[in-house]
C-alpha cells in the first residue's frame, strides 16, 4: 500500500531527519508524525474538476452552486469505487503563472472544505497553474492529505510562461505553515509543456532530483490532459526512483492494466467523463468501468 502520512525516520532528542512519503510498508524503527492515511495498492484517484471560479474569465455560477455540484462529483467517485479524490482549479483557463488571487483561495477553500465534509478517502488538491504555495494553504485549512505540483525541480516553458522550479521555496513554506504533513505530489518533464532547455537532462535524472529535493510521490504524464503516458517513461520513472509513481494523464480502461505494470497510483479525469473529455460531466458507468479495470489489475 501507499502511505499518505509522512514518517520521521530515526533521530533523537529533537533530531530532525528526513521525512518521506511511505511505500509498501512502515520503514523499520519510523515513528508516526500525522495520523495514517493510506492508499490501496495500484489505487485509483478520481479528478474533480470544479468550476470556473470567481474572477477568472469563465466564472458563471456563485460559490455555492461551484461547492454543490464538487459535492455531486465526489458522491460519483466514492459510489464507483475511487480510492482517493484530485480537486483542480481547471475550468480557470488562460490560468495565471504561480500567483492567483485571494479570491480563487477562498474559493478553493471552500469547496475542499465541502470535499472534505463528503468523504474520508485520501485527498488532494492543485490549483493551476502551479500555485503550488496556494494548494498547499488550501490542503491545510481543508484537511487534505497532499497537494499536486508543477514546477518542482527544474524550469520550463508552459503557455502561462516561464516556470521556474519551486521546490526550495515550496517546502520552507510547507513548514511555515505548519503543513509538513501535507505531502508533495511532483510533476516531472509535465504536460501542457516545452522542455528543450532541459533536453539534456533525462526524465529519469528528473525523478531522481525531484526524490533529492523531497518531492513524496513522482507524477508523470503523457504530453497533454487525456494523452496516455509513455510506458517507457513509466518504466524509467520506476527504475529511477523507491518513491510511489503515479500516472497523471492518459488512463483509459483498455491501458490500466498496463499502466499499473510500472505505476502504484493512477490520477483519472477525461476516462470517467462523458464522452471522454475533461469538460463533460462525470459518466457513473465509465467511473465503474475503471474502477473494475484498475481492481482486475491489482
Amino acid at each position: 500500500m501507499v502511505f499518505l502520512c509522512r514518517w520521521e525516520e530515526g533521530g533523537s532528542e529533537g533530531a530532525s531527519c528526513r521525512k518521506k512519503l511511505c511505500k509498501d510498508a512502515r520503514p523499520e524503527g519510523t515513528l508516526p508524525a500525522m495520523a495514517t492515511t493510506e492508499l490501496p495498492d495500484k489505487a485509483l484517484l478520481g479528478m474533480v474538476h470544479i468550476g470556473a471560479l470567481p474572477g477568472t474569465p469563465r466564472a458563471d455560477s456563485p460559490v455555492d452552486k461551484l461547492v454543490g455540484a464538487a459535492r455531486e462529483e465526489v458522491k460519483v467517485l466514492v459510489e464507483g469505487g475511487c480510492d482517493g479524490i484530485l480537486v483542480e482549479n481547471m475550468n480557470d483557463l488562460p490560468y495565471l503563472r504561480r500567483q492567483v488571487g485571494p479570491e480563487v483561495v477562498a474559493a478553493m477553500s471552500a469547496v475542499c472544505l465541502a470535499v472534505r465534509a463528503s468523504t474520508d478517502l485520501p485527498c488532494g488538491v492543485q490549483v493551476l497553474a502551479g500555485a503550488n504555495e496556494a494548494a498547499l494553504a488550501v490542503a491545510l485549512v481543508s484537511g487534505f492529505n497532499f497537494i499536486r505540483a508543477e514546477g518542482f525541480v527544474f524550469g520550463h516553458v508552459a503557455d502561462e510562461g516561464w516556470i521556474d522550479a519551486c521546490a526550495g521555496p515550496l517546502l520552507r513554506y510547507r513548514r511555515q505553515i505548519g503543513a509538513e504533513h501535507i505531502a508533495v505530489w511532483a510533476d516531472v518533464k509535465k504536460k501542457h509543456a516545452a522542455h528543450a532547455l532541459t533536453a539534456d537532462v533525462s526524465l529519469a535524472e528528473t525523478v531522481k532530483a525531484a526524490e533529492f529535493c523531497g518531492a513524496d510521490v513522482v507524477i508523470v504524464t503523457g504530453e497533454a490532459t487525456g494523452r496516455e503516458t509513455s510506458s517507457l517513461d513509466l518504466a524509467a520513472a520506476r527504475e529511477a526512483t523507491r518513491l510511489p509513481v503515479a500516472v497523471g494523464s492518459g488512463v483509459t480502461v483498455e491501458n490500466a492494466a498496463a499502466m499499473l505494470e510500472s505505476a502504484d497510483v493512477l490520477i483519472v479525469g477525461s476516462a470517467l467523463k462523458v464522452d471522454g473529455h475533461w469538460r463533460e460531466k462525470l459518466d457513473p458507468k465509465r467511473v465503474e468501468a475503471v474502477v473494475a479495470a484498475v481492481h482486475a489489475a491489482r
